[in-house]
Parts: structure tokens; sequence; C-alpha cells
């Protein structure tokens, strides 16, 4: 009878974590566009009004941008901080700033923020904003929340309600269809030696995104990257590519990777989770990659609720910059280059689960209530403490209706070092192009292109 009762409760324990979470209420789903935005944002200003209302974001070129051109002058230039935050104060802020900054500022008297006036700049097209109303009622989280159903392009969870579904707002984010763009990564070891870990040319493509009324089936590519690697001398030749799909227990993540020196294409499914990243060097690992992208299955997820914070925003200066130099000073970027303002946030925990493996046991993300973005996260390894902190940073091209976080820093709070990842400033900045043929997307393509 025990024996019974126990697969009795088994069974519905399975039942339970494969079901589809519901949608929420049209009553609930009223909320958008009226106390919030189409993409679920609270509208209003801040009571203290450090946070603006939201009025549209910011679609408008600044003076002196040329049309058409991949490098967006920052229209915020003349601005000056309102505040600034290092050692001395940290303390006054922390419910303000992640782990991960506290730290940096309690660790490196050269460490401060310089806080901006808040300018809440995320705009999206119409037919975008459109699917995440139509989402809200329709949408639906399955398989404990690692997979989706019903959802067109867009936000998916515009009012999630829970952590796996916050998640599934940044991983399928609008960033535009196809992006492309030369970029550096940039190593600082503990010594503040800057070293050139890649240089390389980037396609990344929202396959989603290219038709709109289309709904994302369970084994459809919601994500792909090629990139071919350039620099430096010993990397150079070397290509691969990763493609997502929308349900990655059913259809996990596909590699593939060219080497010069084998002279052939080979599967590579190693690319993902906890892999250290060859494009960092180490420094990170491939989910790091954009604070988080990749598989949601290792970890349990909590929406731990939304609050202010103070993030990096509108970072035009140091996205568009033209000297790696300027940006790479020792222990932590140069404060100078890095803009932050006070945003609101959600906040996701990640714990991994019991006998899944990660270098990460706990993981915390504050994901930007106007685009969905991870701005931060900070990351702790077994024993409960921090280990490694990301920042994204976020800029809107004004001429496209696209928020964008190409580059971003992954620092490592173990070993004092740090890597800054898609510096586009010295090839030209972030060009949105027509996507690729279905054949440049085939993993024969990398060879062709990886030759030395």
């Amino acid at each position: 009878m025990k024996f019974v009762k126990s697969l009795m409760a088994a069974s519905l324990a399975v039942a339970i974590a494969g079901a589809a979470q519901a949608a929420v209420s049209p009553e609930e789903a009223a909320k958008l566009g009226t106390s919030l935005t189409l993409v679920g944002a609270e509208k209003a200003a801040s009571a203290d009004g450090s946070i603006p209302a939201y009025e549209g974001g910011l679609t408008t070129a600044p003076a002196g941008f040329k049309a058409g051109d991949s490098m967006r002058p920052d229209p915020f230039a003349d601005e000056k901080p309102v505040l600034v935050i290092d050692g001395k104060n940290v303390d006054q802020y922390k419910d303000l700033l992640s782990a991960t900054t506290v730290e940096l500022a309690k660790r490196y008297p050269g460490f401060r923020v310089d806080v901006y006036p808040t300018h809440r700049t995320v705009a999206m097209p119409q037919a975008v904003l459109d699917n995440a109303v139509k989402n809200a009622t329709g949408a639906k989280s399955s398989n404990g929340g690692l997979a989706i159903e019903n959802v067109l392009p867009g936000v998916p969870f515009p009012i999630p309600q829970s952590g796996a579904e916050a998640m599934w707002n940044h991983l399928l984010r609008y960033q535009g269809v196809t992006i492309n763009s030369k970029y550096d990564s940039w190593n600082v070891d503990a010594a503040g030696v800057a070293t050139l870990a890649t240089t390389g040319q980037a396609f990344i493509n929202y396959p989603i995104y290219q038709d709109l009324s289309q709904p994302i089936n369970d084994t459809d590519v919601y994500y792909q990257m090629k990139l071919y690697y350039t620099g430096p001398a010993r990397r150079a030749g070397e290509a691969i590519m990763l493609k997502d799909a929308a349900n990655a227990v059913e259809q996990p993540r596909r590699a593939w990777q060219y080497l010069p020196g084998q002279r052939r294409v080979k599967l590579a499914p190693n690319l993902a989770y906890d892999t250290p990243n060859p494009g960092t060097a180490g420094a990170g690992t491939y989910d790091d990659v954009f604070v988080f992208n990749g598989a949601l299955d290792r970890y349990d997820w909590k929406l731990v609720g939304k609050q202010d914070m103070i993030v990096p925003y509108n970072t035009y200066k140091l996205t568009y910059a033209q000297d790696p130099k300027a940006l790479t000073t020792p222990n932590h970027l140069a404060p100078d280059q890095v803009r932050w303002e006070k945003h609101r946030v959600w906040v996701v925990e990640g714990t991994l689960k019991s006998g899944a493996r990660h270098i990460y046991a706990k993981r915390r993300f504050y994901l930007d209530e106007d685009s969905w973005v991870a701005l931060a996260s900070d990351q702790y390894d077994a024993r409960g403490q921090i280990y490694r902190g990301s920042f994204a940073f976020l800029s809107q091209s004004y001429d496209k209706q696209v928020p964008d976080t190409t580059p971003f820093v992954i620092y490592d709070l173990v070993g004092n070092s740090y890597n800054i990842n898609g510096i586009v400033g010295p090839y030209g900045g972030i060009r949105y192009i027509e996507p690729l043929a279905k054949s440049q997307w085939a993993a024969e393509s990398l060879a062709g292109a990886g030759i030395r």
C-alpha cells in the first residue's frame, strides 16, 4: 500500500512538473497599456521622481547622427553625475546595488559608480509590443518552466508568474533580427595587464523575429550565432556556430566548431553551460555570454520581486568607445567610461538543482523592466561565497527601435581579474543587416570562411 501511495505521489509530481503554467487572466492583462507598459513595466514614475514615467522611449536620433551610420552619438553626453558612489559611502547605497558592485567598491579604491539622471530610452516596434499583449493571455510555460507554448515573437510573459518565465523574457527579448559586428574581447589579469583574448566577426540572428505572426514551436531556433575569430594570431581562422531552440529539453543546444589545424567542421555539444568560453580566454562560461544565455534546466528559478537598482544604462560612451585601452584599467573598467542610472528591475534567483553540475551554485539576475535585458548578475560558488559578477551595457539604437547590449563584462572576484567582451567601437559600431541566406547557417558554412 505504501508503495502504491509513493508511486501515486511520484506520478502526481511528474504531472505537475510537466503541466503548463496558465497565462494571466484578462483582468490582469488589462493593466498592459494602462498602469503597465505593453511589456509589463510600471508606467508611472517612482515616488521620489528619480525614475521618470515611461513615455515611449528614445526614437529620435540626436544632432550629429548620420542616417545609416552604425556609430551612434551619445544623446546625453553633456549630462553630469547627480551622485558618486565609492568605497567610502557604498554601504549607504548597498540596497540599490548588486553584490558585485558593492564588493568592487569596497575592494578597489579607484572604483566608483557615477550615477546620472535616469532616462527610460527603450523602444521597440509596435508589432513586437502588440505580440506581448497577446502573449499575456495566450502564452504558457511547461515542463516546470523549461519550455514554452503558444508564444508569439515578443515578450512571452509581460506579467511573469515565476522565475523561469522572467528568464524566458530575457532569452526571447527583442534585439533586432540580425546583427553583424566585428569586436574585441580583452582580459585584464590580477596584475592589471590587459591582453587581447579574441578579435572576431560575429553574426547573430533571432529567426523568430523574421515573421512576427508565426507562433514559436518547440523546435524553432530562437537564437543563432556564428563567430569567425581573426585574432590574436593563435586563434585566427577558428570559427564556431551555436543554435538554441525553444525547448532545450527536447532539442538541446546544437553547436559546431572549425579548427584550421583539423580542416574540418565538427560537432561541439560541450559549447554550453559552464564550459569555459575561449572567446574570453576562459574568464567566463558559455552561459555567461550576455550575462545569461542557453538552457534553464540546471537551476530552480525563483521570482524574488521587483526593486529599484543602480545599474549601467545608456552606456553610449562605453559601447562606442574607439580605444580599448581607455576602458581596460587595472582591477575594473575605467569609471569615467561607465554611465549608471537608477531603474526598476526584476530580481530572479537560480539555485543549482540537486544532482546537476555547474561551477555556480547560485545565480542572481537583475532584469530591466523596460527591455527584459539582464543588466547585472551575481554568481556564487558551492560555499555560498560570491565568485563572479556580470554587467551588460544597454544603449538604445534609436534609429532602429532596438535596445542593444552587445558589450558585457565579467568580474572574477576570486582571481581578481575581468573580461570585457563586445568592444565594437574600433570597428564601426553595431550593424543591423538583412538576414543571411539559410545556407549561411548550415554547419558547412564555417569551413569556407574559417581557413587562415
